[in-house]
């Protein structure tokens, strides 16, 4: 797929801001559901296998009740535990459990429904949805770009690239903190690059650390909830740069172990206090280019792996959860060495 276009030249969309890709990856007359996964073909593949040479796994995935202060909506994780007894089986010593939660509460994956281009309220590929549209009962019936769509593609198998500007920034002495709103431009990301040695590659899944979730964890609610109360994170510039630069290097997608992959200020340009309508490389990722974000990552035990092999880019493994018209989802995640 080296004959993508780059995101001045890819073809108009009616309505649309330049730089929409809906279309590109449409095939037989279909509405395309995966967006910039297409880019993972067989020897995409491949090369991302030969990442692996010590034979070691690092899992990226936070703890689901890592997060103890959870947004209004958004209820924290329940965990029953039972016996068979007491479902009225007699003499059997055995155990099982339910879970309920929220798929934006820690690690995950934002489908391409889950935030849409606000001035139109479509998704990727000029999707309008409703309730019904994503309470189908099979993914057979299911028409719209979610999460239960990777498992007919075997889930996801990339080279994974490690971004760590928190290491980078405590290397360098750079005032940078995970709860300051600071953004990463696209000349830190590529400055990083050149500092780590990596080149990136079309295909490859770029993950940027920050420190957030490791700043969070361990804390009580109470002290999770004193950080979150400055409603400012920092990531990844929320610009029209970024989001072209994103485009252009041919990211299959994107991860960040805090909770927006971008940067969240407390005022936008205009001065208005910030609001969440206001997310910028959101629509551009998500409904424009049919790009995943991956958002509250564990990245701290891929980050010292990283820094002692003297390597920032692995095979990476992920699978959502199979179930029909998922809008958000664990990653299960694992970067392999």
């Amino acid at each position: 797929m080296s004959s993508i276009p780059d995101f001045d030249s890819l073809p108009k969309v009616e309505g649309m801001p330049q730089g929409c890709a809906w279309g590109v990856f449409d095939k037989d007359g279909k509405k395309d559901l995966l967006g910039t996964l297409n880019l993972l073909t067989p020897d995409v593949v491949k090369a991302a296998a030969s990442e692996v040479k010590e034979g070691v796994s690092i899992s990226l995935n936070w703890p689901l009740n890592g997060m103890r202060f959870t947004f209004p909506g958004r209820n924290p994780p329940v965990h029953k535990v039972q016996n068979l007894e007491s479902m009225g089986l007699k003499d059997v010593y055995s155990w099982d459990d339910e879970i309920e939660f929220n798929t934006q509460i820690s690690s995950q994956w934002d489908s391409l429904c889950h935030f849409q281009h606000q001035p139109s309220g479509l998704a990727y590929n000029g999707f309008s949805l409703t309730k019904e549209d994503l309470s189908k009962d099979s993914t057979a019936e299911n028409t719209a770009p979610t999460l239960d769509h990777w498992h007919e593609r075997g889930g996801v198998v990339a080279r994974g690239v490690l971004i760590d500007y928190k290491a980078y920034a405590d290397e360098k002495g750079i005032a940078f903190g995970p709860f300051d709103g600071k953004s990463i431009t696209v000349r830190d990301l590529e400055e990083v690059a050149k500092h780590q040695g990596v080149e990136f590659k079309q295909g490859d899944i770029l993950i940027v650390r920050t420190g957030y979730t490791e700043a969070l964890t361990g804390k009580t609610a109470e002290e999770q909830l004193a950080y979150l109360m400055s409603r400012t994170v920092s990531g990844v510039e929320p610009s029209e740069e970024v989001a072209k630069w994103v485009w252009n290097k041919h990211f299959a997608a994107v991860a960040s172990d805090n909770v927006s992959f971008e940067t969240i200020p407390l005022t936008i340009p205009d001065g208005s206090q910030w609001q969440v309508k206001d997310l910028v490389l959101h629509p551009w990722f998500l409904s424009m280019f049919g790009l995943h974000i991956g958002e509250l990552w564990d990245l701290t035990a891929l980050s010292a792996h990283c820094k002692k092999a003297k390597r920032y880019t692995f095979m990476l493994t992920s699978v959502p959860l199979n179930l029909p018209c998922l809008v958000g989802s664990p990653p299960n995640a694992l970067a392999i060495f």
